[in-house]
């Protein structure tokens, strides 16, 4: 059998129940490599074995992951210098439409900006402080560094944490009367936070892995996360291979767990348009 050797391998670590300000979001997450050794003719005594040691040889704390993960828009310095052949750019805010978007902020109506566009979803919720609530929208953008193949085999979802609800606010981000469009994308996914052992499962009409990328033929994977009954922390392992090689690269916001909470019984807000402030969702009268 091959044997493979692990390296910079580390586990992101779950924040306190209701703290806001150990979550910090930003627009795009790295990713973190971790490259396993070529395939070798004979067994060795470390295969399996992983090294939980930085590049960087520094104390990461108990909130991060591995050193090596890329802001937004950067290149990922990690895989560079490990020579891992791709790289992935998260989006931890992006949005299905503005009616499935909704965020939980531990503020009252009253101190809460208006909601923003899409693009603007990062800082808003960097500013508020808030939580993605029911269910979290990811765009992840898969790309080779060079012309080779690189296979992607597949998306691990990994649970950091978890714990009761956030006894928060809702915010829904659509405005009342104006009606959603939107529609299931290409390598589109779901998981429900909710199960013992989430794992991602293709939306109707949708391919499962593996999928093929290079330099110049990026993927981009659309990953619909839901929970109901927790508070989570959590983020993804995708898990590549390309000639005699192979290796994983964790996927998170930045450094941190990606954070979805239910919603279930919280008092929920919308903005009417052309008002001057949140509202009791369902209380904005019509034309």
């Amino acid at each position: 059998m091959a044997a493979g050797v692990t390296f910079a391998v580390g586990l992101p670590g779950g924040g306190q129940d209701g703290d806001g300000g150990r979550h910090r979001p930003a627009g795009a997450a790295g990713a973190t490599a971790e490259e396993t050794s070529p395939v070798s003719s004979s067994p060795s005594p470390s295969s399996g074995a992983t090294a939980s040691a930085s590049p960087s040889g520094r104390d990461r704390g108990p909130a991060r992951t591995p050193a090596g993960s890329a802001p937004a828009g950067a290149p990922d310095e990690g895989a560079e210098k490990s020579g891992v052949p791709v790289t992935v750019r998260a989006e931890p805010y992006a949005w299905e439409s503005p009616c499935s978007q909704r965020y939980l902020v531990d503020k009252p109506a009253g101190e809460m900006k208006p909601p923003p566009v899409e693009e603007s979803a990062a800082g808003w919720v960097a500013a508020h402080g808030a939580v993605s609530s029911g269910q979290q929208y990811l765009r992840l953008t898969v790309q080779g560094t060079g012309p080779e193949t690189v296979v992607v085999d597949g998306l691990t979802v990994r649970v950091a944490g978890k714990r009761a609800p956030l006894a928060w606010n809702d915010y829904t981000m659509a405005y009342p009367g104006v009606g959603c469009g939107g529609g299931v994308q290409t390598r589109a996914f779901g998981v429900s936070l909710d199960s013992a052992r989430p794992s991602l499962a293709p939306e109707p009409g949708n391919e499962d892995f593996p999928f093929k990328v290079s330099e110049s033929d990026p993927e981009v994977y659309y990953i619909t996360a839901s929970v109901s009954a927790y508070d989570v922390d959590w983020y993804l392992e995708l898990k590549w291979s390309s000639g005699d090689r192979s290796g994983t690269l964790t996927v998170d916001d930045e450094g941190r767990p990606f954070r979805t909470s239910g919603n279930k019984g919280r008092p929920a807000f919308e903005f009417p348009i052309g008002g001057d402030g949140w509202v009791p969702e369902g209380t904005t009268k019509l034309d």
